[in-house]
C-alpha cells in the first residue's frame, strides 16, 4: 500500500508547478497541430481536437511513460487520408476503435520488448528526421509572407531563448506566446492567426457509435487500415518514450504503454476524434517547459479542451509566429547536433543506419518507414559482422590418419557459408573430429550446414564424428539434423 501511494504521489504531484505550467504551453501547442493534422486527414478540426484531448487525458492514467504527451499526430493522419476520401469519417471512428484493441492486444502480448532491437543509431536517425520534419512543417508558415512574420518569429525565438537568463520560473515558450499575441492584438496586425486554421469546437464532445454497419464488409474495410494506424502508432510511441527515458533519466514501461495507447484510441473513437498517439515535439516541449509527471499530460489536455471550447475567441488570436517560433525550438533541441561530430568517430556501418533512417523518413514523410529500413539496416550489418568471428583451426591426430577441426564462433546463416568453405572435401583421411565446445548453432541454416559438411565427408568413407555440441546446438540438432540418422548420405546428396 505504502507502494502504490509512493508510485502515485512520485507520477502525480512531485511536480506539480512544473507540470501545470509546461501543461499549459503544451495545449497551446497542441492547437494549431490538431487542426493542421484533421486538415491532412481530410475531417473538420474538433476530430482532430477532440481527439487530441481525449487521448492526452486518457493516456495520463493508463500510460506508461510519465510526462510524455499523446495526441492526434501527422504520421497516423497520413494514414487516414484514403480511408476518409474513400469511405467518410464515420468509417474513420469505428477504424479508430479497432486501432486500440489491436494495440491493447500488443500491449498483454508484451510486444514493446521489441524495442530492444531498435539500435541507437536507428533512434538517433529518427531523432533527426523528426526535428526536420518539425522544421518543414513550419516553412509554409514563413513562405511568401510579410516582413512583419518574420520580426515575430524572430522575436519569439530571442525570448524562448532569452529569457530564461532573466528566470526560469516560468516556461518561456508560454512568455513568448503571451507576448506576441499581446503585440499582436495592441498594434492591430494583419497576420495569420490560430483561427485563421479552421473553426474551433464550441461545445464539449459527446459519446456516439460510429453510424455504420457492423458486419465483414466493413472489417475487410478498416482492418487493413485499423492494423497500419496500431504499428505506426506503437511504434511512434515506442521511440518517443526511449527518448523521454534519455531525456528525464527515468524507466517507462513500454507494455503499459501499448494498453494505454490502445484505451486511449478506443475512447477517442466513440467521442468523435481520429486515432492519435505519442509526439515527440510535444514530448520535448514538456519536458524543456518542466514537465515531469503525469500531471503535465492531464493537464494539456484539460487545458486544450477548455481553451477551445470557452476560451475559444481568445486562442484564435494566437499568432501563428508565436507557434512557428516554439516548433523551431523544438526542431532545434530535438535534432541531435552532436550525431553531425560523431559521423566520422562512429562507426560507418552505424553512421549509414542514421543517415540512412534520416532520408527515408524525411523523403517519405513516414517515420515507421524511416524506422524499418533502419532496422533493417542495422540486423543486415550485425550479422555480417558477427559471421566474421568464426574461425576454424585444423590439426592432425595418429600419424595424419585423424584430421582435427576445432570450430570457434558463432555459426548461423550469415556464417554457415564460411564453415562449408573452411572443409577440404577431397582430402583423403581415415577419421575426421569436429570439436565444436567453443562454437554455437544458431539456426536451422547452421544445422543444414553441419549436415553437409558430416554427410559430404562420410560420402567419401570418412569416419566422422562431432563432438563438444552444447546444449542448445544440441536440441537444435536432435529435432533438425539430419546427419546422424540412418541413410542420411544417399537421401540428401544424391
Amino acid at each position: 500500500m505504502k507502494t502504490i501511494y509512493s508510485s502515485i504521489r512520485q507520477d502525480w504531484f512531485s511536480n506539480v508547478r512544473g507540470d501545470l505550467l509546461a501543461g499549459l504551453v503544451v495545449a497551446l501547442a497542441l492547437i494549431p497541430e490538431a487542426i493542421a493534422f484533421s486538415i491532412i486527414a481530410g475531417v473538420d478540426p474538433k476530430v482532430g481536437l477532440y481527439a487530441s484531448f481525449s487521448i492526452a487525458v486518457i493516456i495520463a492514467f493508463t500510460g506508461g511513460r510519465p510526462g510524455m504527451i499523446s495526441a492526434a499526430t501527422g504520421a497516423m493522419a497520413l494514414v487516414m487520408v484514403t480511408l476518409v476520401k474513400d469511405h467518410g469519417l464515420q468509417y474513420l471512428l469505428a477504424a479508430t476503435v479497432l486501432t486500440g484493441v489491436l494495440q491493447i492486444a500488443a500491449g498483454f502480448l508484451k510486444l514493446g520488448v521489441l524495442m530492444r532491437f531498435v539500435s541507437r543509431s536507428v533512434i538517433t536517425g529518427f531523432v533527426n528526421a523528426l526535428a526536420i520534419l518539425i522544421f518543414m512543417a513550419q516553412l509554409p508558415e514563413l513562405t511568401n509572407v510579410s516582413w512583419v512574420i518574420y520580426a515575430m518569429s524572430a522575436a519569439g525565438l530571442v525570448i524562448i531563448y532569452g529569457f530564461p537568463y532573466l528566470t526560469r520560473a516560468v516556461p518561456s515558450p508560454l512568455i513568448t506566446i503571451v507576448v506576441l499575441t499581446g503585440v499582436a492584438m495592441a498594434l492591430k496586425l494583419d497576420i495569420r492567426t490560430v483561427g485563421d486554421m479552421g473553426a474551433l469546437p464550441d461545445r464539449l464532445p459527446i459519446f456516439l457509435l460510429p453510424d455504420l454497419p457492423l458486419n465483414l464488409e466493413t472489417l475487410k474495410i478498416i482492418l487493413p487500415y485499423s492494423a497500419t494506424l496500431a504499428v505506426v502508432g506503437l511504434l511512434e510511441s515506442m521511440m518517443t518514450a526511449s527518448i523521454v527515458d534519455e531525456l528525464t533519466d527515468t524507466p517507462s514501461n513500454k507494455n503499459r504503454e501499448c494498453v494505454g495507447q490502445g484505451v486511449a484510441n478506443i475512447a477517442t473513437g466513440f467521442i468523435g476524434g481520429m486515432a492519435g498517439c505519442a509526439m515527440i515535439g510535444q514530448s520535448v516541449i514538456n519536458v524543456k517547459s518542466g514537465g515531469r509527471g503525469r500531471l503535465s499530460t492531464l493537464v494539456a489536455g484539460v487545458f486544450l479542451l477548455l481553451m477551445v471550447v470557452f476560451a475559444g475567441d481568445w486562442v484564435a488570436r494566437i499568432p501563428m509566429a508565436a507557434l512557428v517560433a516554439v516548433m523551431i525550438m523544438v526542431s532545434i533541441g530535438t535534432f541531435s547536433w552532436s550525431s553531425i561530430r560523431n559521423l566520422r568517430a562512429h562507426p560507418p556501418t552505424s553512421s549509414i543506419v542514421m543517415i540512412a533512417t534520416v532520408i527515408v523518413t524525411v523523403s517519405t514523410h513516414d517515420l515507421a518507414k524511416g524506422v524499418f529500413v533502419g532496422v533493417l539496416l542495422s540486423g543486415i550489418f550485425f550479422a555480417h559482422k558477427v559471421g566474421r568471428f568464426l574461425r576454424i583451426d585444423r590439426s592432425s591426430e595418429d600419424d595424419g590418419r585423424v584430421r582435427v577441426f576445432s570450430v570457434v564462433g558463432q555459426v548461423f546463416f550469415a556464417s554457415s557459408q564460411a564453415f562449408i568453405a573452411a572443409f577440404d572435401f577431397r582430402e583423403a583421411v581415415q577419421r575426421v573430429r569436429i570439436d565444436v565446445s567453443r562454437a554455437h548453432f544458431w539456426d536451422i541454416t547452421a544445422i543444414s550446414a553441419l549436415d553437409t559438411v558430416v554427410l559430404k565427408l562420410k560420402r567419401d568413407g570418412t569416419e566422422v564424428e562431432v563432438v563438444g555440441l552444447n546444449e542448445a546446438s544440441t536440441t537444435l540438432v536432435d529435432r533438425f539434423g539430419v546427419h546422424d540418422k540412418p541413410g542420411a548420405v544417399e537421401q540428401v546428396l544424391h
